[in-house]
């Protein structure tokens, strides 16, 4: 196997004219140095310096070599200066995963980030399926609610606001709910993969909870394909303020009970690895965080 190490010190030792010095560099002893010149030459059973106790001469073999000894050496130095690039500066492609829901939000997030990084690329990939990260190869991965245990890294962004409504047409036709209790009278739209049923807790103006227990008319996998059949008047839905906020303000959907509140909605950035995040990832987390500090009904 070629000893890179003692390649290493050999150029350094003529970079820097003396064994002392080269030691001092490298910071090991003159000694070692000596030691490691030594075991050098017996490998090769060639002699490439001439030493003294004034100076140093390299032999011609030690010349040739010499040269190609601090070629990898320069190399080297390049190698560490691009890993050090990675790690403070993003740059490579971005494999990001988001669901359809939280999709919407990627774009406004990371435009500054890839705008003012032209070596950075994004893929994405939307989907409200659970993945595995390291099977699809990805990066980061925006996931919302509880997490399942795993060996992935979840970073929390921040905590979303629930909102019940629904739209005007519906209201007139079925009436307003002015309590908790009347919820369970009227049609529900509930985003959900296999239950029949869905569990609430709402939590009143005086700090007292309601549980409730209701049985949705229409259910789906996709809060956007929710938040249309709300719009369209088929019934009451939870959801995410940031997602409704310009429906409410538009009155195209009516917010509920407003002295009730659900627990939040935690959203988290996951990550398949723990340790050494490389700059791309560092920065696209704090690009997230920052993003969903502004959205409408957000939480640190």
């Amino acid at each position: 196997m070629i000893d890179f190490r003692r390649m290493a010190v050999f150029a350094t030792v003529v970079e820097q004219g003396s064994l002392s010095a080269a030691g001092r560099r490298l910071g090991m002893s003159t000694s070692a140095v000596s030691q490691h010149l030594r075991a050098l030459e017996q490998a090769y059973g060639v002699t490439l310096l001439h030493r003294s106790t004034r100076k140093l001469a390299l032999t011609d073999a030690g010349s040739r070599f010499a040269r190609h000894c601090q070629a990898m050496l320069a190399a080297a130095g390049a190698a560490h200066e691009q890993l050090a690039l990675a790690h403070d500066a993003p740059g490579g492609q971005l494999r990001l995963a988001a669901p359809v829901g939280f999709a919407r939000h990627v774009a406004p997030a990371l435009a500054p980030l890839l705008a003012a990084h032209p070596g950075l690329k994004l893929h994405l990939s939307v989907a409200d399926e659970m993945i595995d990260l390291i099977d699809a190869r990805i990066d980061l991965a925006v996931r919302a609610g509880r997490l399942a245990d795993s060996n992935w890294v979840a970073q929390r962004l921040c905590a979303l606001e629930w909102v019940l409504c629904a739209a005007p047409a519906y209201l007139a036709r079925a009436g307003a709910p002015l309590s908790p209790a009347a919820l369970a009278t009227h049609d529900w739209l509930a985003v959900t993969q296999h239950e029949d049923e869905i569990d609430l807790r709402l939590t009143g103006p005086d700090g007292s909870s309601q549980p409730l227990q209701l049985a949705p008319r229409i259910t789906s996998n996709n809060h956007l394909a929710l938040l249309q059949l709300c719009l369209a008047g088929l019934g009451l839905a939870l959801m995410v303020r940031a997602d409704v906020d310009d429906e409410l303000r538009a009155g195209r959907l009516v917010a509920l009970l407003p002295g009730w509140r659900l627990p939040d909605l935690p959203v988290w950035a996951v990550t398949p690895q723990r340790d050494a995040q490389p700059a791309k990832v560092r920065h696209a987390i704090e690009a997230l965080r920052a993003h969903f500090r502004r959205v409408p009904g957000a939480r640190d």
